[in-house]
């Protein structure tokens, strides 16, 4: 026997339009009424029809995912079970449901965008990266259809669009001030993606602190690198080649630097009495690394939490203006970074 709306009503006391506003979370019903009919739809085992009520409302309670890559790739780095963890936590709240895109290159990820925007597969999306000239952000934005970023848009014309992000500008400033003030002077950076903003930021803050040190950035101290462990070993065959080897190293990614000190292990250089190393992200493997990283922590599950909440607060409110939420960032100081003293030659 099906369970209905009227079974709910009955067995909670309440009218059927009543148990129609609990499922919808109206705020006209009073939070003691909506535990009431809740424990009735427990107790009958009943669940709602979504899918018809999407019909009926013209929504579907569900939020989509855009990932930078594959899926295979993308999930090799921590950052984004994390960063996803942090938006379900907040579509559960809201009783809304999570769509991630399966596309494996960039175009198909792009067709897979506009079948949830024109099928209306999903209310709203979220994208997990932000970078220079993106189909898929200009996308939405031409569409007008909702939408948030974990970044920041590229584009200085997109002035109404929802970002949450970190000051990447200073998080990367400060790390390159903190290894000058331990005296080191020839301090490399190893960045992710180009195309990806994070990486122009963490790049321009990086600069900024060495001409504030009257030091001239080097081209050959700068590489860019896939976010993973193989990106991060790549970086350091580069480095390591070089006539003038660095003394400091800062690295766009945790899973980067893992691969950065197994290669470093690898060619017997000695973190942090060789070289020092400072990240970004701080996640459950800098910890666990040997010597455990010093690192950045960017807060990644707020990224999450608070890129869904805009997101949701403009489906809703859809008049609202877009949000600009920045996320605190701290430096995690562990044992990777040292005081540097310049070995004598005998």
């Amino acid at each position: 026997m099906t369970i209905t709306i009227k079974d709910v009503a009955k067995v909670a006391n309440v009218a059927p339009s009543t148990v129609s506003r609990v499922i919808a979370n109206s705020p006209r019903i009073s939070e003691r009424t909506k535990e009431r009919v809740r424990e009735a739809m427990k107790e009958l085992d009943y669940h709602p029809n979504f899918n018809a009520r999407s019909l009926a409302n013209k929504n579907t309670k569900t939020i989509g995912l855009v990932m930078p890559n594959s899926a295979n790739k993308t999930f090799q780095n921590p950052f984004f079970p994390e960063v996803i963890r942090g938006i379900s936590s907040k579509a559960h709240q809201l009783d809304y449901g999570l769509y991630l895109s399966t596309g494996q290159t960039e175009e198909e990820i792009y067709e897979e965008v506009q079948d949830m925007v024109q099928g209306r597969r999903v209310d709203g999306i979220i994208l997990l990266y932000s970078k220079m000239n993106d189909k898929v952000m200009n996308y939405l934005y031409k569409e007008k259809f909702p939408f948030s970023v974990i970044g920041r848009p590229y584009d200085p014309n997109m002035k109404d669009v929802t970002y949450v992000n970190n000051d990447n500008f200073k998080a990367a400033k400060n790390v390159t001030e903190y290894l000058l003030l331990l005296g080191h002077r020839q301090i490399a950076f190893v960045g992710g993606n180009l195309d990806t903003v994070v990486t122009i930021d963490h790049m321009e803050g990086y600069n900024q602190a060495l001409l504030n040190a009257d030091i001239s950035p080097r081209s050959d101290y700068v590489v860019f690198h896939e976010e993973l462990q193989e990106g991060g070993q790549e970086a350091v065959i580069d480095l390591m080649s070089l006539s003038e080897r660095p003394t400091a190293l800062i690295v766009a990614d945790d899973i980067m630097t893992f691969g950065v000190m197994r290669m470093l292990n690898e060619m017997e250089v000695k973190v942090p009495d060789d070289i020092s190393i400072i990240s970004f992200n701080n996640v459950m493997i800098s910890e666990l690394s040997s010597p455990p990283m010093t690192t950045v922590d960017i807060n990644i599950f707020s990224l999450g939490f608070e890129a869904a909440n805009c997101l949701i607060d403009r489906i809703i409110h859809p008049l609202t203006d877009a949000k600009k939420v920045i996320i605190p960032h701290k430096m995690i100081k562990r044992q990777t970074c040292k005081r540097f003293s310049p070995k004598v030659t005998t």
